[in-house]
């Protein structure tokens, strides 16, 4: 089986009745699948064939979702990139993952044909395009995630990754075809990409897709829509208690089921969030590599502060470090031309995580932090060393190294200490630089000039030695 077969039960199932809104506009299941038809037979003519890559450099619309539908039933490997990505982290992906071509309705510098979705949409083609053999194990999407080292690796989800990913989030969260899903979450992100699109195509729901989260028409977006279900991170969640108490009252009286992830959830939040909703989020832990491996239950206690218990058929182990290992359906099959990667992942046939845990008696999972240094902020990954490479590209800088700051918004901020070469030093022009070359949520919010770093016997920079700023 592929994902054909189980969108097919909402394509086709259910073609007349509206299956998506965006912008105003609304399109029924068929009307999806007839776009997608018509996107496969405009790739095909282009030259995309089975196992193909197609990058997708694009915000939130419909021709995302075209584009991924005409790609599943292809054969063809989505690899979305971050639309926060600028030219030097782009350029990265494109060199790896070597794509037939980019969609992106930006410019992009790059010798890989760049097509845009006007160009897409424009002309006529037939869709009558006979469609490859797929199984589940055929690559579905190669999702560019980091190291701790800081160089980005491909991670290789299938189509039964996906699969069993989806059929356990509809199991475990019972999501069915009368949810309305309101869905604010980026679909680079597998967050959105793996939970939504895939809780959404596959129970035959009604989804709102919104091209970004603003929360100042947050509530606006809720009392129209009336969603009953809502996927979000914990930055949005905060932001979501701004609301005044008598609108959140009568949001949470549509709401039946609020998920969190892709970052830790101060339990604080999520007390305020009942308190002011009536609705209690449900926490949960995933990873691109993994999509969703555990969760707290949807009948059960929902204990703050815990990521709650294995989702079916994961299983969990935590090594004598601490660090979780998991294994199972939902565990990607290896990064993109990285056999080397691909094995120091893995032991014994576990995912090794990264993630430090405990388990307590009953069960429930609460991560207590990452193996590496990485910073979450938002719900996007920051891995330091790609920061502080590019810092010490710079000529005034002589030394630096990037830590996280706690942020009431975003959970997590970057903060750059530097040794520089000239007193002079101006923290402003480095900024701007950062700005220009990397994605926002990676530019350091703050530049501490300090005279030395901090360092271990044998060089090794001891960041917990840092002064805080």
């Amino acid at each position: 089986m592929n994902l054909r077969h189980l969108f097919d039960s909402s394509l086709r199932g259910r073609r007349d009745e509206v299956g998506l809104e965006f912008q105003g506009a609304s399109y029924t299941f068929g009307e999806m699948d007839a776009r997608s038809d018509r996107m496969a037979a405009v790739l095909a003519s282009r030259g995309l064939a089975c196992g193909d890559r197609l990058c997708i450099y694009l915000s939130n619309c419909v021709e995302y979702i075209d584009l991924f539908l005409a790609c599943v039933k292809m054969g063809v490997i989505l690899t979305p990139i971050n639309i926060l990505y600028r030219d030097r982290e782009i350029a990265h992906i494109l060199t790896d993952a070597e794509p037939k071509a980019v969609v992106s309705d930006v410019p992009i510098q790059t010798a890989v044909p760049v097509w845009t979705t006007l160009e897409l949409n424009a002309g006529s083609f037939d869709a009558g395009l006979e469609l490859p053999t797929l199984d589940g194990d055929t690559p579905a999407a190669i999702v560019y995630t980091s190291g701790t080292t800081g160089t980005s690796k491909g991670a290789i989800l299938t189509h039964n990754n996906f699969l069993a990913n989806g059929v356990n989030i509809l199991a475990c969260w019972g999501i069915t075809a009368a949810d309305r899903l309101l869905l604010p979450l980026p679909l680079f992100h597998v967050h959105g990409l793996g939970n939504g699109v895939h809780a959404w195509l596959m129970s035959g729901c009604r989804m709102r897709l919104l091209e970004r989260f603003e929360h100042s028409k947050a509530a606006a977006e809720f009392l129209d829509f009336r969603p009953t279900l809502f996927f979000g991170v914990p930055a949005m969640y905060v932001r979501l208690l701004e609301t005044v108490p008598a609108v959140a009252r009568e949001i949470g009286t549509a709401l039946r089921l609020c998920v969190c992830g892709s970052a830790p959830l101060p339990a604080q939040v999520l007390e305020d969030f009942r308190e002011r909703f009536g609705q209690t989020i449900l926490e949960r832990y995933g990873m691109s590599e993994t999509l969703m491996n555990i969760g707290n239950p949807l009948h059960g206690e929902r204990r703050p502060g815990t990521v709650g218990v294995p989702m079916p058929g994961v299983s969990v182990k935590i090594l004598e470090t601490g660090e979780l290992c998991v294994r199972g359906p939902n565990v990607f099959s290896g990064y993109w031309r990285r056999p080397d990667a691909t094995a120091a992942a893995f032991v014994d046939g576990w995912f090794r995580t990264g993630d430090i845990g405990v388990r307590s008696a009953d069960g429930y999972y609460t991560l207590q932090g990452r193996r590496s240094d990485l910073i979450i902020s938002g719900g996007f990954n920051i891995y330091p060393r790609e920061i502080e490479e590019f810092l010490l590209e710079q000529p005034e800088v002589k030394e630096a190294a990037v830590t996280g700051m706690p942020d009431a918004v975003r959970g997590e901020v970057p903060v750059a200490y530097v040794v520089p070469h000239d007193p002079g030093f101006d923290p402003a022009a480095l900024s701007e630089r950062c700005k220009a070359s990397l994605a926002s949520f990676k530019t350091p919010r703050q530049f501490v000039k300090v005279d030395s770093l901090p360092r271990t016997a044998l060089g090794k920079i001891q960041k917990h030695l840092l002064p805080k700023p």
